[in-house]
């Protein structure tokens, strides 16, 4: 990652992920001098989280990164069982992310290692 900061972080794939993800990247972006609005980091935060947890994983990873004032965080869900390219059926994760105040993009796909969701959210 060129010209941006970012880290990541494993968890158990289960309901409380949500406040752990929260709170690490609360903290992060703190530690990187944003006080972003907690509200809607909180949300899209939630959603993306949860979605990886109902993909019934073992774990998920959350990873975060910064530029331009704006933080892009990624979770991935682990788990291999989901189609190639295809999200899940039903999933309307992306229409309540753009939702979000705040909110300048946001995207889904699996691969092999999972499915990955993302958001990228104005700082």
């Amino acid at each position: 990652m060129r010209n941006r900061r970012g880290t990541n972080w494993k968890l158990e794939s289960a309901p409380w992920a949500v406040g752990i993800a929260r709170r690490k990247i609360a903290a992060q972006l703190g530690e990187w001098g944003y006080r972003p609005d907690q509200v809607a980091l909180d949300a899209v935060t939630g959603l993306l989280v949860a979605a990886a947890v109902t993909d019934s994983g073992r774990r998920i990873s959350v990873h975060l990164s910064d530029q331009d004032r704006q933080a892009c965080i990624l979770v991935l869900s682990h788990q291999a069982a989901l189609t190639p390219g295809q999200a899940p059926d039903g999933d309307d994760v992306l229409h309540q992310i753009t939702a979000v105040a705040g909110v300048t993009g946001c995207g889904t796909d699996t691969g092999p290692d999972g499915r990955r969701t993302w958001a990228v959210i104005s700082l």
